[in-house]
């Protein structure tokens, strides 16, 4: 059970998701994806099933912990918006798809599940329709230094994932994709911190640390 607040309206959601699914290779501009699954495959990250992609999870991974265990030195996190659905009602998170960078050239699947998926504690009320989601702005740092910024319209409209996805039952979390790196290459760091500001406010912020656990 995750504890939610919405903002400016002081209710708190008891968020208990049956699903967990981060969406990979969610850009619009399709030749752009390709060409970064090209660069992928080169370092050895194998071409997902499909595009964009979609990777079920354990709900459990999911977190709002201000300190979360990684398996290794090589993990890296990266802003996410992330459409929740919990007793009926729809909203817009932030989120971090926390991922193992080494393991990826194996599984990128496996990658993804053996790092927790930090959630911030605050969320906003929206359909799936989310009108203003073109204008909403993510940006990303590590370690203080400036990792991601742009604004959604870079990514697959929710209501396009969804339809994609195919039906699902319950409650549940679906990280939407992210945005470029602005050095080009991931980096792996301990303190991360991750926002969506949209458009009027608020601003969704949630930092994060990491710490190598004992396996």
């Amino acid at each position: 059970m995750i504890s939610l607040h919405v903002a400016g309206t002081g209710e708190e959601l008891a968020f208990a998701p049956q699903r967990l699914v981060v969406a990979g290779y969610t850009g619009r501009d399709e030749a752009a994806v390709e060409e970064h699954i090209a660069e992928l495959a080169a370092i050895g990250v194998p071409r997902p099933p499909s595009v964009p992609a979609f990777y079920h999870l354990d709900p459990a991974l999911l977190t709002t912990a201000p300190v979360v265990g990684v398996p290794g030195a090589g993990t890296s996190g990266e802003v996410e918006p992330v459409l929740i659905r919990c007793a009926e009602r729809y909203f817009l998170g932030v989120g971090s798809d926390h991922t193992d960078r080494e393991l990826e050239r194996d599984s990128v699947e496996q990658s993804k599940a053996v790092c927790p998926k930090p959630l911030g504690e605050v969320v906003v009320e929206a359909g799936p329709s989310i009108p203003d989601w073109d204008h909403v702005v993510a940006d990303s740092s590590v370690d203080g230094f400036p990792y991601q910024k742009g604004k959604l319209a870079a990514l697959r409209h929710p209501v396009d994932l969804l339809e994609r996805l195919g039906p699902v039952d319950g409650d549940f979390a679906l990280y939407c994709g992210t945005l470029p790196l602005l050095g080009g290459e991931f980096v792996p760091g301990a303190y991360w911190r991750i926002h969506l500001e949209l458009p009027g406010g608020p601003t969704l912020t949630h930092v994060y640390e990491t710490k190598q656990r004992s396996e």
